[in-house]
Formats: structure tokens, sequence, C-alpha cells
């Protein structure tokens, strides 16, 4: 069975730091691209992160572009997303997914998790 499960949300102050946790299981991940999305109460969806699986190769969005880190550990098949000087309007449940390099469709998704940012 696979699994997305993420960790790390919590409740931090503007300029504040947290770091977001992806543990990936039940398959192998090596053609795979990461994603983070996040989605705040009455706004769509909206992409901010991605690592290809294999090279490392990374995307972002413009929102969280020096802000933010994605990375991977292909020994604890984990993919991270540092977050650094959060703003208020980072304030959403930020979900993980993966796809097959190169295609659309997402295949997997995880929970989510909350994170707060405070004025």
């Amino acid at each position: 069975q696979v699994q997305l499960v993420e960790s790390g949300g919590g409740l931090v102050q503007t300029g504040g730091s947290l770091r977001l946790s992806c543990a990936a299981s039940g398959r192998t991940f090596r053609n795979y691209r990461m994603d983070w999305f996040r989605q705040a109460p009455g706004k769509e969806r909206e992409f901010v992160a991605a690592v290809n699986w294999s090279d490392g190769t990374t995307f972002y969005s413009d929102s969280v572009k020096g802000r933010f880190t994605i990375s991977r550990d292909n020994t604890k098949n984990t993919v991270y997303l540092q977050m650094n000087s959060l703003k208020p309007e980072d304030t959403a449940v930020y979900s993980c997914a993966a796809r097959i390099v190169s295609t659309t469709q997402y295949y997997y998704w995880g929970q989510g998790t909350q994170v707060t940012v405070s004025s």
C-alpha cells in the first residue's frame, strides 16, 4: 500500500521557520516527481514546490522562491520542505503528492498538515 505521510506543521509567528516532511512508502519513487501543494480556506489549491526524485531538480512557485527549499533524502524515502521567513499568507494545509516525471496525473496524495502563521 502506497502512503505519503506529512508531518511538521504547526503554529509559528511571522518571520519564523518550519520544516515539513513527507514520508513515502509502499513503492519505488525513482521515476517520480514529488510536489508540495497548499490550500488556504476559501482558496484554490496552489502549487508550492517540487523535486524530481531521481536527480534532485527542483521547482518553485514565485510566491515562495527564495524563502522555501525543497529537498529529498533517498535513504529515508522522505521529501522535506524547509520554510523560512514565513508570512501570514503562507497559512494553509500543506500536502505532498507524487506523479511520474513528464506526466500530469498525480497518483498519490498525503493527508495534509496545517501550517498557521500568526501576525
